[in-house]
């Protein structure tokens, strides 16, 4: 089966609610993932203003073109 991304909302505090073509619905913190990030392009994610400005491209989430983007399998068990 083809998952994707049908919606993706701001929780707030790096939080984002997913819900996935399977009806899967699931919250997932970016927080850690961003603190622990090494690289600079990812590290300036940690700007929320920067980081609420994701989008949904072809059933993915991105952040200005690619630059950051997840798995989706892995967004969808809950891993990243």
């Amino acid at each position: 089966m083809v998952i994707s991304i049908q919606e993706a909302k701001y929780l707030g505090k790096y939080k984002i609610k997913f819900v996935f073509s399977d009806g899967l619905e699931k919250t997932i913190d970016f927080g850690k993932f961003l603190k622990q990030a090494k690289n600079p392009m990812t590290k300036k994610y940690l700007d929320e203003k920067q980081f609420k400005k994701f989008s949904i491209q072809y059933g993915d989430i991105v952040w200005n073109d690619y630059e950051m983007c997840f798995p989706i399998w892995d967004l969808h068990e809950g891993k990243i």
